[in-house]
């Protein structure tokens, strides 16, 4: 059986101001893109190689609300302590700066910000599993 590629996706208001969080802040690379696709533009931002990535989509002539809660997460394990400090550096060069995690277990051995649409991001400098 292959495995599965999962891609989350969600629209956003301004995707080259997501799409920097994500690319200069986070490191990760642009995917793809695409332009009035039924409407619709989009960047897909993730690393090569790997079994997952994240759409942004934009609706022509469509506003979208701002994350609905605190507890809307997107966690990141980076177990590699120099990997996990140019993570938060990067967003802090963006002027991006952390923000308490509403489940304090985050805040134990990670750091959580907020992107450009209010979803938070936990960059957790610990091995999943």
């Amino acid at each position: 059986m292959s495995q599965p590629i999962l891609r989350v996706a969600r629209p956003t208001n301004d995707i080259e101001r997501v799409a920097d969080f994500y690319t200069a802040g986070l490191g990760f690379d642009v995917l793809a893109h695409f332009e009035d696709h039924d409407g619709f533009d989009g960047v897909i931002v993730g690393r090569p190689g790997c079994q997952w990535h994240i759409e942004f989509t934009h609706q022509h002539d469509v506003m979208v609300d701002d994350a609905p809660t605190t507890e809307h997460l997107l966690v990141l394990y980076l177990p590699d302590r120099d990997e996990w400090n140019a993570a938060v550096a990067g967003l802090h060069a963006l002027g991006v700066t952390p923000v308490r995690s509403e489940n304090p277990y985050w805040d134990h051995h990670g750091m959580t910000f907020e992107d450009p649409d209010g979803y938070r991001i936990v960059l957790q400098n610990a091995a999943w599993g």
